[in-house]
């Protein structure tokens, strides 16, 4: 990272790096930096990292909408170091853009010694591992959607995050939390 690079600049470059997406374009538009991405699944997704240190509106989430309906992206994320207004938040849940809370590190929190690796299973892995210790979702400990590792590997609620710790006894030990 460049010693110019801002602040929303590396949030979003640890953002990228955290959930394995693929940089394909980096653009400067009015207020923000565009980063178009190819996630893991394949699909593409548009990053806005706004560069304004006030309070993000709803003026923005509609600009990304537009911008992801003119390239036919179905997924939006805006990361900032300002607050969200309550209706930016509601018009971004309802067009499936994903708001990075202003609290989410600017460095590679899983390198730190106390923070444990996290893994979200797949749909498939979690319906195998359900069924085979023969619980329901509900039933596993919990962990925020808010947390910052859960944000950081992209978890949503109803989703199921492998914890894997180092034990000095066990070697590795794995835990599994429901996201709540």
């Amino acid at each position: 990272m460049s010693s110019e690079e801002t602040l929303v600049e590396k949030k979003t470059a640890v953002l990228i790096k955290l959930r394995g997406y693929k940089q394909l374009k980096k653009e400067d538009i009015k207020n923000a930096i565009s980063y178009t991405v190819k996630m893991k699944d394949g699909n593409k997704a548009i990053i806005w990292a706004v560069t304004t240190d006030g309070t993000v509106g709803v003026a923005y989430v509609t600009q990304l909408k537009k911008a992801m309906d003119d390239a036919e992206i179905k997924k939006g994320i805006i990361t900032t170091i300002g607050k969200y207004t309550h209706t930016a938040k509601t018009r971004a849940k309802q067009n499936r853009i994903e708001l990075i809370p202003k609290i989410f590190p600017s460095f590679q929190i899983f390198d730190h010694d106390f923070v444990s690796k996290h893994e979200l299973l797949t749909p498939e892995e979690k319906a195998q591992f359900l069924e085979e210790h023969k619980v329901k979702a509900y039933q596993l400990p919990r962990i925020n959607a808010h947390d910052p590792a859960i944000i950081a590997v992209g978890g949503k609620p109803g989703d199921i995050v492998r914890v894997i710790r180092n034990s000095t006894t066990a070697g590795k030990y794995e835990a599994y939390r429901y996201i709540v």
